[in-house]
């Protein structure tokens, strides 16, 4: 039986993966396109495990690639899901300060939006929080029209048909665990848990495992993926009125994570969460979910442990309120002050693909890198589902040259 063989093969079968190869299958439609993925299924990780949220563009550094990305893929996303009739919705969000010490972080975040272009965003005072949100309580606000939700693995399923339909010798593989590398003269036989696929060129955008990838290619990489899972409660269906659509704190700008918020979801139901807790295994959406080499590899690595010393309280706070409903609770009112423990019931949770440098610093923007034959997709974390429609430009543009297409 021969061996499959393509011009690019993509690992990773998330959102990542499939709006590259959805772009290089539309730029280069004569070039056969393979996707390998580890799950049954497309989109098994982050982009089925997130909140389904449409970001602005709003928190990120003005400059910063996840601010160009993320305001040309939202724009880009949200005329893909029109076009092929995508479940979403542009509700609007607000950011909402409930103290004073809050205030010179809501001003950065305000300024962001303006430097980034964010259209609409604008402040609003406590009335006008209440117009929005009734049951919402704040000193001031921040209102960004731009912002919406979406089914991002409807999103998945359409690329996949897309890519296919493009060119017939494009293939999706499932179940398709990578184990290594072989280089053949100009080619790469890349070893799976099933049979090799053969290929000119490939781009790992694995998220969880982007690392480990990376290195089975032999890139001497400055960083680490340090898993943390986020666990959302549901609000029941008779406290489903105290949020309209999608209520924000003030995010703290010394972590890479959005604090405790309500989304609304495209298929109904409000989601409230996610904490942010280190995991104990890289796929792991249980409180006790644990794999030896995933805790290992993390553990043992110097910016794990110098991420943690440095973090030690807040790291602490989140994990005694992943075990309190009565401590997430309290987080939640800072927002909705009428929300109570009877109001929830345990809802998802998602594990966040977390580059870390190792001076233990999170590393802050996207990380994408050529390698020989090889573009890696090494730090994608949110809003990359977002930006995947643009990070996908990105990387088709670098494949272009790198490879010379």
């Amino acid at each position: 039986m021969n061996q499959p063989d393509f011009d690019i093969a993509i690992i990773g079968g998330g959102i990542v993966g499939l709006a590259t190869a959805y772009k290089i299958a539309t730029s280069h439609p004569r070039l056969r396109i393979a996707v390998l993925e580890k799950e049954p299924t497309l989109a098994g990780h982050q982009t089925g495990h997130n909140s389904g949220v449409i970001h602005s563009g709003l928190y990120y550094k003005p400059g910063s690639a996840k601010a160009r990305t993320c305001t040309d893929g939202r724009k880009q996303l949200v005329a893909f899901a029109r076009q092929y009739s995508i479940p979403h919705e542009i509700c609007g969000k607000i950011i909402v300060a409930t103290s004073e010490k809050e205030m010179p972080n809501f001003e950065r975040i305000f300024n962001n939006g303006i430097q980034n272009r964010i259209e609409g965003v604008a402040k609003i005072s406590p009335a006008q929080i209440k117009q929005i949100e009734p049951y919402c309580a704040g000193i001031a606000g921040i209102k960004v029209p731009c912002t919406g939700i979406i089914d991002f693995v409807a999103v998945v399923n359409k690329l996949a048909e897309l890519i296919k339909k493009q060119n017939a010798d494009n293939r999706i593989f499932l179940s398709r665990n990578v184990t290594g590398f072989q280089k053949e003269n100009t080619r790469t036989q890349i070893l799976t848990n099933q049979e090799a696929v053969s290929s000119r060129f490939v781009i790992n955008c694995a998220g969880l495992q982007s690392d480990r990838i990376a290195r089975l290619d032999g890139v001497n990489i400055k960083m680490r993926i340090v898993p943390f899972r986020g666990d959302y409660y549901d609000l029941k269906p008779e406290a489903q009125g105290k949020v309209k659509n999608l209520i924000y704190p003030v995010p703290d700008p010394t972590f890479p994570f959005l604090g405790v918020h309500f989304t609304r979801m495209v298929a109904g139901g409000v989601e409230c969460g996610p904490n942010a807790v280190f995991s104990f295994k890289r796929e792991g959406y249980g409180k006790f979910d644990f794999n030896l080499r995933d805790a290992w590899e993390s553990l043992v690595y110097p910016g794990t442990l110098k991420l943690f010393i440095k973090n030690w309280r807040y790291g602490l706070g989140e994990y005694i309120r992943a075990f309190s409903k009565k401590l997430f609770v309290k987080q939640l009112q800072r927002l909705v002050p009428s929300i109570q423990g009877t109001d929830l019931t345990p809802g998802n949770s998602g594990v966040r693909a977390q580059a870390v440098g190792t001076d233990g610093k999170p590393i802050d923007d996207f990380v994408i890198e050529s390698h020989g034959n090889a573009i890696h997709v090494l730090n994608a974390p949110s809003p990359a589902a977002t930006a995947s429609l643009a990070i996908a430009d990105h990387i088709t543009s670098l494949a272009t040259q790198h490879f010379k297409l």
